[in-house]
């Protein structure tokens, strides 16, 4: 239905075109013949009309094709952009577009002079919206705090005490800090780096579904360790232009606040280490508070699917403990009892070794 709705306006605009142009070939010395004679005139602009029209009913096909890519490509891109983003690049561009209007008032009004005034608008317009874009935390931040400003019951200052905390990429993702914090384990600042900030964003932005999903749940993980916690959240636009990977950036960072960085990347943990950095590992914290399973303790539990080595069954616990049962191949989809021989621990996780129950 759009299809013929935009051929039969194509065809519209040709048919005034057509008449408009013949309008216009009437008024040359060379078509003076036909401009003399009422009759000749009528079917000159009628006939221009028609060919115009027939025209640019054959190519709107094409047209509409073109239409259609082109509407398709701003919308697959507008929707990777935050709703944000396109609001404050928009309010951006408006304070370029009445800056250059100051400029633009100061230029002679000649051909040149328009030329130059729409370039100094169009230059403007994608600076103010390019820094609006950047500047997103701060404007919110700006504008968050005029509203808290003469409200009656004034919260209470956040304080900050203990070591900073740098959180990374990853932790954002996993979502479990905003938990513990709000559990009131951890203490001190939480600093939020702006070059982790560009890497959500790009993971948001990201042509890949999953990657996709991962880095808008990071966001609205970020959205709400500002505005639910008790303790003090800082976005630092510190940065180490001369330093390409993240991570590394990240472990400078720590250095120079003297803190600690949150992660659940295991080779993060493992640099750190290497370079002296203090870490708080999400991964082993929630290893350390599962229950402990000592060798020689009996648990019942239903084999899932069979192991690696010949002849191993697996189970879980319900807190995501893998159980390797000795023998446990044969009794797939079965509930049986069994007794933990060995436990084996490790940063990735825990992992317990059984036998079946005599």
């Amino acid at each position: 239905m759009f299809k013929k709705v935009l051929r039969g306006l194509f065809t519209l605009a040709g048919l005034v075109l057509g008449f408009i142009t013949g309008q216009s070939l009437l008024k040359l010395d060379r078509l003076a013949y036909f401009k003399n004679s009422a009759i000749l005139s009528v079917g000159f602009l009628i006939f221009s009309a028609l060919i115009l029209g027939l025209i640019l009913y054959l190519i709107s096909p094409w047209i509409n094709s073109l239409i259609t890519k082109v509407m398709n490509y701003f919308e697959d891109n507008i929707q990777k952009v935050p709703t944000v983003e396109i609001l404050l690049g928009t309010f951006g561009a408006i304070i370029g577009l009445t800056i250059s209007a100051l400029f633009v008032s100061l230029i002679p009004k000649t051909l040149l002079g328009t030329i130059v005034s729409i370039i100094i608008a169009l230059i403007l317009a994608a600076l103010g919206g390019d820094v609006a874009v950047k500047k997103k935390e701060e404007i919110i931040n700006a504008f968050a705090n005029i509203k808290k400003v003469g409200t009656p019951k004034e919260k209470k200052a956040k304080v900050s005490r203990g070591i900073p905390k740098v959180l990374d990429t990853s932790v954002i993702i996993d979502g479990r800090i905003l938990d513990i914090c709000q559990s009131g384990f951890i203490e001190g600042t939480l600093i939020i780096p702006h070059f982790v900030l560009d890497e959500l964003r790009h993971i948001a932005d990201s042509s890949d579904s999953l990657k996709r999903t991962r880095g808008r749940r990071g966001l609205d993980i970020l959205n709400k360790i500002q505005k639910e916690l008790s303790i003090e959240v800082k976005v630092t636009d510190k940065d180490f232009p001369e330093i390409e990977e993240v991570d590394v950036k990240l472990l400078k960072l720590t250095q120079v606040l003297k803190g600690k960085v949150l992660t659940n990347d295991y080779n993060l943990n493992k640099v750190a280490g290497v370079q002296g950095v203090p870490v708080l590992n999400i991964n082993e914290l929630a290893n350390s508070v599962k229950p402990v399973v000592l060798p020689g303790e009996e648990m019942t539990i239903q084999i899932i699917k069979d192991g690696k080595e010949q002849e191993q069954g697996i189970a879980y616990l319900d807190d995501g403990t893998m159980i390797v049962v000795e023998g446990g191949k044969r009794h797939i989809g079965e509930v049986m009892d069994v007794v933990v021989t060995s436990v084996l621990q490790t940063a990735a996780g825990r992992m317990i070794f059984a036998k079946q129950k005599k």
